[in-house]
C-alpha cells in the first residue's frame, strides 16, 4: 500500500498527559507525526488534536483503533487531505532595510500576508495559507536576513460529516 498524507483528528477531555500518550502510540508504531494542534472544540471541555502523519491507509486505522482505547479519548478520525479544509500560520520577522521596503511590500502582497509590526530595526508579518504559500514566502525572502520563523502545525476541519455534538450524544446513549 502506497504512504499518503492523513488528517487524524483525535476528542478528548483535557487531562494531565494526555498529549503523551497519543504520541506514544505514533512512537511504537514508527510513525513520525509532521504536525500537531490541540485546540478546544465548539464543545465545553472537550478538546481537539490535529495530527498529520504520512501512512498507509492501514497503518492509520490501526492507530485511530488505538488511540479510541484511551481512556480519556472520545472519539478519533481519520481523513485524506481532500476530505479536509486546512490551513497553516507563519509568522516570519525580517531585518528591515529601508533602501528594499518596495520589495519588501510586493512580496507581502503577492503572497496576501499581513503586516504586524515594523520598527526600525525589523518587520513581522503573517500569512495563514498551505504549506506551498508558506514555503514560498520563505524562497521569496531568501535575499532578505530572516531574523525569526515560526510555523503552527495543521489546523484541520471536516468537509461534510456528524457535528462532534452528535456523536457525543451517541456516545452517551
Amino acid at each position: 500500500m502506497e504512504k499518503q498524507t492523513y488528517n487524524i483528528s483525535v476528542f478528548t477531555e483535557n487531562t494531565i498527559g494526555i498529549l503523551n500518550r497519543l504520541t506514544i502510540i505514533f512512537t511504537r508504531r514508527h510513525i513520525n507525526i509532521e504536525s500537531i494542534t490541540a485546540s478546544e472544540t465548539e464543545v465545553k471541555n472537550v478538546y481537539r488534536y490535529t495530527i498529520v502523519a504520512q501512512e498507509t491507509e492501514q497503518q492509520v486505522k490501526k492507530v485511530v483503533a488505538q488511540l479510541e482505547k484511551q481512556v480519556d479519548v472520545l472519539k478519533a478520525f481519520f481523513h485524506a487531505d481532500d476530505a479536509v479544509v486546512y490551513q497553516e500560520l507563519a509568522l516570519i520577522k525580517v531585518r528591515l532595510e529601508l533602501s528594499r521596503m518596495t520589495e519588501l511590500e510586493t512580496i507581502i502582497r503577492q503572497f496576501n500576508a499581513r503586516l504586524l509590526a515594523v520598527s526600525p530595526e525589523y518587520a513581522v508579518f503573517e500569512l495563514t495559507g498551505q504549506v506551498v504559500s508558506i514555503d514560498g514566502i520563505v524562497a521569496a525572502l531568501k535575499g532578505f536576513e530572516i531574523l525569526e520563523f515560526s510555523r503552527s502545525g495543521r489546523v484541520a476541519v471536516t468537509k461534510p460529516m456528524k457535528t462532534l455534538e452528535a456523536f457525543l450524544i451517541e456516545l452517551h446513549s
